[in-house]
């Protein structure tokens, strides 16, 4: 009995599924919580800091130091950040599968860490970049880089890609795993960690896109890429300050395997019925489902989205019919049908599993289109504020630095959301959440759709402004200022904040718990499908816009000559439907956690 009763009692002292980064029970009470949160979000300051100061800046050293063209040079760019935001899903994978996010975090630092180790090798070495231009023979045509060079710089920007990848796709979800999501309280604070998430992301980018990218431009690329290198090493030993209140979920192999096995199964097996019942009972030789009782539950948990289920006192009760007109109810052949092959036998879980993460990809889509009007910021917006006044006082502001103006916002909105916002709409809706993450990812896109129009107005009081002064092919500043600018970033940066923060507390407290990290890295991957969509709709535009002898709307002697304001009532009309398609998911969308709804 005492053997028995001390058991009891540590089950009720560990947190289950999880180790320490000796591989040891958790404690509770000792391990976990906001102390173990304060480390992650210290790391991503540092984390953050270390990639966009030279994401930000990095078309200007591909071409005044490496000679490549304008357009290469904003091809690469973008192919090293959409690259970057797409590893992420294979460092969530990682995560969830074989390492914990714990020890891809550590391996994703050292591997950035290389790279910028060989970038800042190169920046410093003269004879491992091309000669510099002949300025005074403006006849003379500069090397491009090539051959052992190219393949070292791109060798180091892709090192950093790799370990960015594996940053964004570990780090979101190890902070998240330090509270616990079973109580109200945990719930609240893991809340409060994403949007302090955004915050410390923020910061990062703050301290990049200003004192970084005044280092590179004014004492040379060797100390930007110096001050990243030393961030990022910075970081590590700050992160394995936090091992010993660290939680590690323990991985419990490829998720990705689970689901597709779940797909082919439903679409390969017979439509053949067996007992139902007796496809659940089956389940009892799995070690997670070693009782009559546990099986009830997974079958009630199946069930749950079409009817309640019958009084367990009824004899009928056992045979139940599986739901045929449910949210992907295809699935469940997978379990109902008799298998072609033993290999793909599914658990009643793993059918739930597989729909939770098809429910979500919907609203992970809705999301491409914000990104691309994010994309904006950094291309077109940017032009705009170069043919503007840029005087402040005194101070002449460089256009490259105008990201500056998100990042600001967002570092304001977030302490009032977390600390005004949503304890008001706590009270006034006396739910938990007080705002749904649905409900905060649609508050994001609808900003949008104002941020394009008023960057659509914007841009048609600039061009009145350059008409009036008879400017319209002069190169130099218009008589108008460039805080004219700052209405669409202010729009633009809370649609990030509302939606970035709601997007990965989303995926990461619905997704099943054996794929946290790989869905949390979806909001990654759609800022990156965000930034390739916006290349491809400037494409088409120009060329559906440049038939029939017109001028494309993107193309002119200047930025004066573009229908730049077409092309933003063109997304104010895309982020609009866009908006009513995420609202015919949202609204039908069933939440998975506790919680979430409430």
């Amino acid at each position: 009995m005492d053997q028995e009763g001390g058991h009891q009692q540590m089950a009720a002292t560990t947190w289950e599924g999880y180790v320490d980064w000796r591989n040891r029970p958790v404690i509770v009470g000792r391990h976990g919580g906001m102390l173990a949160a304060f480390f992650v979000l210290v790391v991503e300051v540092l984390e953050n800091l270390a990639f966009l100061a030279n994401a930000s800046n990095l078309v200007m050293y591909m071409e005044d130091y490496m000679h490549v063209s304008p357009s290469r040079a904003a091809n690469d760019v973008t192919n090293f950040m959409g690259t970057a935001f797409l590893l992420a899903l294979l460092g969530g994978f990682l995560s969830d599968a074989f390492f914990t996010t714990y020890r891809i975090y550590l391996i994703s630092a050292a591997i950035e860490f290389l790279g910028l180790v060989i970038l800042t090798v190169q920046a410093k070495s003269a004879s491992l970049k091309p000669p510099p231009c002949n300025l005074a023979n403006p006849a003379a045509v500069c090397q491009e880089v090539g051959g052992g060079k190219a393949a070292m710089l791109f060798a180091g920007l892709y090192l950093v890609a790799l370990g960015v990848g594996g940053i964004k796709g570990s780090l979101p979800s190890h902070g998240a795993e330090q509270f616990d999501d079973s109580t109200p309280q945990g719930r609240k604070k893991r809340s409060t960690f994403f949007n302090y998430f955004v915050f410390c992301l923020s910061c990062g980018g703050l301290i990049a896109v200003t004192l970084v990218v005044w280092v590179e431009d004014n004492k040379g690329w060797q100390w930007g890429f110096g001050i990243s290198t030393l961030a990022i090493f910075l970081s590590i030993p700050i992160f394995l300050a936090g091992s010993a209140s660290y939680r590690n979920k323990i991985p419990s192999g490829s998720p990705l395997t689970t689901i597709f096995k779940v797909l082919i199964a439903a679409a390969l097996n017979p439509c053949k019925s067996r007992n139902t019942s007796n496809a659940i009972a089956s389940m009892n030789t799995s070690p997670s489902h070693g009782t009559t009782q546990m099986a009830q539950r997974k079958q009630e948990a199946f069930e749950a989205e079409e009817e309640e289920e019958e009084e367990e006192d009824d004899p009928k009760s056992k045979e139940v019919t599986l739901p045929s007109n449910g949210s992907f109810s295809f699935l469940n052949r997978a379990v109902t049908s008799k298998p072609i092959h033993r290999s793909l036998e599914c658990s009643v879980q793993q059918v739930e599993d597989a729909k939770v993460v098809l429910k979500l990809l919907p609203v992970f889509a809705c999301t491409i289109i914000l990104n691309c009007c994010l994309a904006q910021l950094s291309t077109f917006s940017v032009q705009q504020a170069s043919t503007m006044d840029t005087k402040l006082g005194s101070l002449k502001v460089p256009p490259a630095s105008l990201p500056i103006f998100p990042i600001l916002f967002i570092m304001i909105l977030a302490p009032v959301y977390d600390h005004f916002i949503v304890p008001f709409a706590r009270r006034a809706t006396k739910t938990e959440m007080g705002i749904t993450h649905l409900q905060r990812i649609g508050i994001g896109l609808a900003l949008s759709v104002l941020a394009m129009a008023v960057a659509a107005l914007v841009e048609i009081k600039r061009k009145r402004v350059a008409s009036h002064s008879g400017l319209l092919d002069s190169t130099g500043p218009l008589p108008i200022t460039f805080f004219w600018i700052a209405l669409q970033y202010l729009f633009l940066g809370s649609a990030d904040l509302f939606t970035l923060a709601g997007l990965l507390e989303f995926f990461f407290s619905e997704a099943p718990a054996s794929m946290r990290s790989l869905a949390t890295a979806l909001s990654w991957a759609s800022l990156a499908m965000g930034y390739y969509l916006s290349t491809v709709i400037v494409s088409i535009v120009n060329g559906v816009t440049g038939n029939s002898g017109h001028r494309p709307w993107l193309k002119g002697a200047n930025l004066n000559g573009y229908h730049l304001e077409r092309f933003y009532w063109l997304m104010c009309v895309l982020s609009g439907l866009n908006f009513l398609n995420y609202l015919f998911w949202a609204t039908r969308y069933k939440y998975r956690s506790t919680g979430s709804s409430k």
